[in-house]
């Protein structure tokens, strides 16, 4: 992420997309940029309905860089109960830090949010992206990225301020995937009036697409917590 967009973001920036849409991913590394700016940083899990790719795979690591984690205290376990963290209502009322929130998959998942929400509306520093991969089945199309975002937004009760490009195939990918997924992921934030404020890519691909994309952020790609050693 260049310079400026670090030193333009929000106090708090919200990710949210559809299930596998890369959004913990992003969220990860969009925190540590922040804190390689100088910030102090918060992470603020609130992925309820997604065991299996979770930012508390990267609890340590987090620490040793100086980031907080806020997750619930069933995460990567075997317990299903969709627990909030209680340290999340003053993280977000807390004007010192800056906070980044994974939030759950679809509508569902938003709705984690709503608890918050009067505390992120009065702070009026925000941001919510919503994270667009066109290589997931139900999102293969402009209308129905668009309508998964249009979910999102009415269950979470916040707007989308801004849309990210992560179109990918996993290890697959190739720097001809993301540029064929520029046009397309353009039309969907066109259609909800907003613009593409970064395309994401592994950071293998990132030189071969610099300068050919606006806004690229190379991403180190987390792993699954069952692909741990």
């Amino acid at each position: 992420m260049s310079p400026s967009m670090q030193s333009a973001a929000s106090r708090i920036t919200i990710f949210a997309g559809h299930y596998g849409s890369g959004k913990t991913n992003i969220a990860l590394n969009f925190a540590r940029s922040l804190r390689r700016g100088g910030d102090d940083v918060a992470v603020a899990d609130l992925d309820i309905v997604n065991p299996y790719f979770r930012t508390k795979d990267s609890e340590s690591r987090l620490a040793a860089e100086g980031i907080r984690l806020v997750v619930s205290d069933y995460a990567n376990s075997n317990v299903d109960f969709p627990a909030l963290p209680k340290e999340a209502y003053a993280l977000f009322s807390d004007r010192s830090v800056r906070v980044v929130v994974d939030l759950g998959g679809d509508d569902r998942g938003a709705l984690a949010l709503g608890r918050y929400v009067d505390d992120i509306r009065a702070g009026n520093d925000f941001e919510m992206l919503g994270v667009v991969n066109m290589n997931r089945p139900l999102t293969s199309s402009v209308e129905d990225a668009v309508g998964v975002l249009r979910e999102i937004e009415a269950a979470s009760k916040l707007p989308f301020t801004g849309i990210v490009n992560n179109t990918n195939l996993g290890a697959e990918t190739r720097a001809k995937d993301v540029l064929e997924s520029v046009a397309p992921v353009e039309a969907v934030a066109s259609a909800m009036g907003l613009e593409v404020v970064m395309t994401c890519v592994a950071s293998r691909l990132a030189g071969e697409l610099e300068g050919k994309i606006a806004n690229l952020f190379a991403l180190e790609i987390q792993k699954l917590c069952y692909q741990l050693d």
